[in-house]
């Protein structure tokens, strides 16, 4: 699944290249890709048509751009790629629509569209007037944004006080930090020199603050990079991010470490894989 990096970088393809785009027609391939009105494609489309994009902005792993109408609010568009979502930016006939094409937003010239080969994406249509939240209710449940001051060691010690869950447990709950998935939990959890098993309530505030100074540089060195492209990731014109060509553990079971040569173990924590080196990461 796409994460902070990889929306991010998206995020910022759509505002580069997509810019103030005007909706001249919009079109439902798949009705539930909408999630608001909840699986009402005609509707959604009706919201969408004669609209124009405006600054795109991004909270977690959602993006959100406002919508205007003859200079008026229009409301806002909600995304979340899930797992295989991406955008295309194309001229109208550049390409044949492809059967995974699930939404297309068309212009004079150009279109965006919505391709999702796994159909777990969703998309909301938030009305004028509307909180986004009110609609979108997985933004109640995010924590602050690893990039703000409201996130670091303090805030992290607090958050953790007395949690006996494991620390890449913790760095996975959207509501601890958000945008956080799998593979960067691994690399931060790395390059701060912490296991991922180890309880979250039982780290010293210096690991705590290595942890989070880790975290920034991680999501900001990948984001320079294009994201991770280990499975289906791509930008807007179809190209892989480069980071996991230099992930330190994530996805690297039984490889040397780059550091010391130790075999990186893999072991799953709550159901999801997590990478780590028993030298590197004793915890000290």
């Amino acid at each position: 699944m796409p994460e902070l990096p990889e929306v991010e970088v998206v995020r910022r393809a759509l505002q580069h290249s997509v810019g103030p785009f005007l909706i001249h027609h919009a079109e439902v391939l798949l009705a539930r890709t909408v999630a608001f009105p909840v699986g009402d494609g005609a509707a959604f489309a009706a919201a969408l048509t004669g609209t124009r994009l405006t600054p795109w902005r991004r909270r977690g792993k959602y993006l959100l751009s406002q919508l205007s109408r003859q200079g008026q609010p229009a409301g806002q568009l909600g995304v979340h790629l899930r797992m295989t979502g991406r955008f295309r930016w194309l001229d109208r006939e550049e390409f044949p629509v492809c059967p995974h094409t699930r939404v297309r937003l068309l212009g004079e010239r150009k279109e965006l569209r919505f391709v999702d080969t796994r159909s777990f994406g969703r998309m909301w249509w938030v009305p004028p007037g509307t909180v986004a939240s009110q609609v979108i209710t997985g933004l109640q449940r995010l924590g602050p944004e690893p990039f703000t001051p409201a996130f670091d060691s303090t805030y992290l010690e607090r958050r953790l006080r007395g949690s006996g869950r494991p620390i890449k447990t913790a760095l996975l709950d959207q509501s601890v930090v958000a945008g956080v998935g799998n593979i960067y939990a691994d690399e931060c959890l790395f390059l701060a020199g912490i296991p991922p098993h180890v309880p979250g309530g039982s780290l010293s505030q210096g690991q705590l603050h290595r942890l989070c100074e880790q975290l920034v540089q991680v999501l900001a060195r990948s984001v320079r990079q294009g994201g991770t492209s280990f499975r289906d990731f791509r930008d807007l014109q179809g190209v892989n991010g480069n980071y996991g060509q230099e992930a330190w553990v994530y996805g690297r079971p039984d490889a040397p470490c780059r550091r010391c040569g130790t075999p990186i173990q893999r072991q799953v924590l709550s159901g999801r894989s997590s990478h780590w080196c028993p030298h590197c990461q004793q915890g000290q």
